[in-house]
C-alpha cells in the first residue's frame, strides 16, 4: 500500500500535537510494510498513490480535499475536532461539514467525537472511524527531574503546561488561576502561536512566577524530565480530542489536571482531575485537589494507553476498507 499524507501549508510552523500525530502514523506505518509518503507541491505525484490522507479542517482545506476527490483517489481526512451544536457557530462549520463529506472515510481520535461530528455536521456515522491516539514508548521511561531543573535553573515546585500558546490551550486562564498559589511556579513549555495572547499570560503574573520554554525536542529526555519535575500537569484546554501531552504526563505517572470539554474523560476516566475551563476557580480548585490527591497518580501502560503501533492497526484495516469500497463503487 502507497499513501500520500498531506495537511495545511502552516502546520509545521509551530507544531503541535496534531503534527506529532501524522508523524508517529508514518512511523508506525512504514513499520508495518505501507509506504507512507509527505505531500510536495513541488512535485504532487498523486496518481501514483493507493490513498491520500488529509490531516485537519483549517479553512481552506476543502480545496486540496476537492481536488482529490476530483482525481478519483481514495480519501482519507482526520478531523481532530470538538464542536458541539453549542459552539458550532464558532467554527466555519458548513465549510467544515463539506469537506468532511467530500472524504471516503473521516479518522476522529474517539467514538465521543464521532457521534459529536456526525450529529453536529449531518454526517453518516458510518463515515467514522475511531483511531485513539497513543503514546511514543520512550514516554513510559522515566528520566529524574533534576536534568530539566538544572539546565533550566528551576527551583521549588510548579504546575506544567505543555502547548502551543494560544487561546484554545487556554493559558491565560490558567495563569489567573495561579495566582492563588504563593508557592508554585507556572512553566509553560511550546511555541507561541499567539503574541499578543502570550503577553496577555504573562501580564497575569509576577515575572518571577512564571517560566517560558519556547518548545523543547518530542523526543528529548529534557521533556520526560520536565513530566517527572512538575507537581502537576495542567491542561486547561477549551476542547482536547484528548492531548497528547496530557497522554504522555499519565503514561509518566504525572499528576494531571485536564479540562472536561472533548473527549477526555474517555481516555483518563478517573484518573485525573477536571476542571471547566471557562472557570478560573475551577482550574485552582483542580490544581488544589491534584496536589492533595495521591490515587490521581496513574502509569500503568495497561491502562488505556496504547502504543503507536497498536493505535495504527485500526488505521490500516480503514485504509484497506477505504480503497476496497472505492475501487468497488469505480467499477460499477
Amino acid at each position: 500500500m502507497k499513501v500520500l499524507f498531506a495537511t495545511y501549508p502552516m502546520a509545521f510552523h509551530t507544531p503541535g500535537g496534531g503534527e506529532i500525530q501524522l508523524l508517529a502514523y508514518k512511523k508506525a506505518l512504514e513499520g508495518k510494510g505501507v509506504q507512507v509518503d509527505l505531500f510536495n507541491p513541488w512535485k504532487p505525484n498523486f496518481v501514483e498513490y493507493d490513498l491520500v490522507h488529509f490531516f485537519s479542517c483549517v479553512g481552506g482545506s476543502i480545496h486540496f480535499c476537492n481536488f482529490i476527490r476530483n482525481l478519483g483517489i481514495p480519501l482519507v481526512v482526520t478531523s481532530s475536532l470538538w464542536i458541539t451544536e453549542e459552539t458550532k457557530e464558532l467554527y466555519p462549520y458548513e465549510e467544515i461539514s463539506a469537506q468532511l463529506n467530500l472524504s471516503d472515510s473521516i479518522i476522529t481520535n474517539s467514538e465521543m467525537e464521532s457521534d459529536e461530528l456526525s450529529k453536529v455536521l449531518n454526517i453518516e456515522r458510518e463515515k467514522f472511524h475511531s483511531v485513539y491516539n497513543a503514546v511514543d514508548e520512550l514516554f513510559f521511561n522515566k528520566v529524574d527531574g533534576s536534568l530539566f531543573r538544572n539546565e533550566f535553573d528551576i527551583e521549588g515546585k510548579f504546575v506544567l503546561n505543555v502547548a502551543n500558546i494560544e487561546p484554545r490551550k487556554n493559558q491565560l486562564s490558567l495563569a489567573r488561576a495561579m495566582q492563588s498559589f504563593d508557592d508554585r511556579k507556572l512553566v509553560l513549555i511550546g511555541h507561541v502561536r499567539d503574541h499578543s495572547y502570550f503577553d496577555a499570560v504573562k501580564a497575569e503574573l509576577a515575572p518571577e512566577k512564571i517560566v517560558h520554554i519556547d518548545g523543547i525536542d518530542h523526543y528529548s529526555p529534557l521533556l520526560r524530565s520536565a513530566y517527572d519535575a512538575a507537581d502537576v500537569f495542567c491542561l486547561p484546554s477549551t476542547l482536547e480530542t484528548p492531548g497528547l501531552a496530557a497522554l504522555e504526563a499519565k503514561a509518566l505517572g504525572t499528576k494531571g489536571v485536564i479540562t472536561q470539554e472533548g473527549s477526555t474523560k474517555e481516555y483518563f476516566g478517573d484518573s485525573v482531575v477536571y476542571c471547566d475551563p471557562s472557570n478560573d476557580y475551577s482550574i485552582r480548585e483542580a490544581i488544589k485537589e491534584a496536589t492533595s490527591n495521591d490515587d490521581k497518580i496513574v502509569s500503568s501502560k495497561a491502562d488505556n494507553l496504547y502504543s503507536w503501533d497498536e493505535a495504527i492497526e485500526k488505521l490500516i484495516i480503514t485504509y484497506e476498507e477505504t480503497i476496497a469500497e472505492k475501487n468497488f463503487f469505480s467499477q460499477k
